[in-house]
């Protein structure tokens, strides 16, 4: 998609602090980091949601998250990590391009990204 701003990411148009990249995908800084080494992971292709993406190419950023998600881990002294994911607007996407977060958590850091029953 000309328009997506992960699109003009991987094309090299718009700048990013790219911490890894393959013929298949990229991980990197977003603008607004919640913590210490809070990373997207994002395919190459465009797919717009989890309902979009191809069954292969959903494996694959699975295993990259698993690998990523220990060395972020690792480098940072984190002592977890929460992937999080969010398709369609009402689940709170905010960019229309298949995307991870993967946040590093550290002990009290603050972050409440759990969910809470509102029923």
């Amino acid at each position: 998609m000309q328009d997506c701003i992960f699109c003009r990411i991987v094309r090299k148009e718009a700048k990013a602090s790219i911490l890894f990249e393959n013929e298949n995908c990229l991980v990197f800084t977003p603008l607004d980091s919640i913590s210490k080494g809070h990373a997207l992971l994002i395919p190459k292709v465009h797919y717009k949601d989890v309902f979009d993406i191809e069954d292969e190419a959903l494996q694959a950023l699975a295993l990259i998250a698993k690998e990523f998600a220990s060395g972020l881990v690792k480098e940072h002294g984190a002592t977890g990590i929460n992937l999080l994911h969010a398709s369609g607007k009402d689940a709170q996407q905010s960019v229309f391009h298949f995307h991870m977060h993967l946040v590093p958590r550290y002990p009290d850091d603050g972050l409440d990204l759990w969910l809470r029953n509102k029923l």
